[in-house]
């Protein structure tokens, strides 16, 4: 199973909103010819239509990979189309929120080569990390074709169990919200301080931008880098003593959010 295999047999896209575009623009940019490309959706957008992949025709007979990027609550009524192609040789890649191994097992077979993917938001910008993990029936080959398919839009990483889904979902997956939270209220206490609501925001912005690519690209750790910025007894040190505070500050601030959002997962996996 490699990129050959997906040119050869074929992909199926169903689904073509933001994040199935985003990785549909990737491949394409990455030389998967646009003929090797069948997208099931009800309304193509302008580009789709533009890239020259099939819309909304026959299916493939073999095809090496189907992608559903559809929403959840939409699966249901999307998968009856794709069931022939269960129990064989195509493996399904899940980017869908939620939806566990077990119900795709149900619903295409048991014997279906089945990956669950968990990607975030900044894929729209080639900036994304995605968690996989595959059932009993996907093969080595086939767990590194679905890594590098979902490579098109950022990092990959492999989880050892399903289990590790919930936790990587309230970090990474709803994680880029709470930034967006971050850079908001750091917004609105420098507005609340006498800056102008537009130099206020481009500080906030700039800053959560500018800090988490050094992160990214720093060989220092994060702490490090926190402990970079912070001289003793300083301006900095004084916020962080609000900050770290270990009672209410972000440390179980953070906690008792990504808890909420794991006993939410949990609630609607029911």
């Amino acid at each position: 199973m490699s990129m050959d295999d997906v040119k050869t047999r074929g992909l199926v896209l169903l689904g073509c909103g933001k994040m199935g575009s985003a990785m549909l623009m990737g491949w394409l940019d990455g030389g998967l010819p646009a003929s090797s490309v069948t997208v099931l959706a009800p309304r193509p957008s302008e580009w789709v239509k533009a890239t020259g992949v099939n819309i909304n025709t026959d299916l493939p007979d073999n095809p090496a990979v189907v992608l559903l990027a559809v929403k959840p609550q939409k699966m249901a009524e999307a998968l009856p189309a794709l069931t022939s192609l269960g129990n064989g040789s195509t493996v399904f890649l899940s980017v869908a929120a939620g939806l566990t191994l077990a119900n795709y097992e149900d619903m295409l077979g048991a014997d279906t080569p089945i990956v669950r993917a968990m990607p975030n938001t900044p894929a729209a910008v080639g900036r994304g990390i995605t968690g996989i993990v595959g059932n009993a029936a996907v093969s080595a080959a086939q767990l590194d074709l679905a890594d590098t398919l979902l490579q098109a839009v950022g990092q990959v990483v492999r989880l050892e169990n399903e289990g590790q889904m919930r936790a990587l979902t309230a970090v990474s997956g709803c994680g880029p919200a709470y930034v967006f939270h971050l850079i908001e209220t750091m917004a609105a206490a420098g507005e609340k301080a006498g800056l102008s609501a537009d130099l206020a925001l481009q500080l906030a912005r700039a800053t959560v931008a500018g800090a988490g690519h050094l992160a990214e690209n720093s060989e220092e750790t994060p702490t490090q880098l926190r402990i970079n910025v912070t001289s003793p007894n300083g301006v900095t040190a004084e916020a962080l003593r609000v900050l770290m505070n270990e009672k209410d500050g972000f440390p179980p601030l953070l906690d008792r959010a990504i808890q909420a959002a794991m006993a939410r997962d949990a609630e609607l996996g029911q």
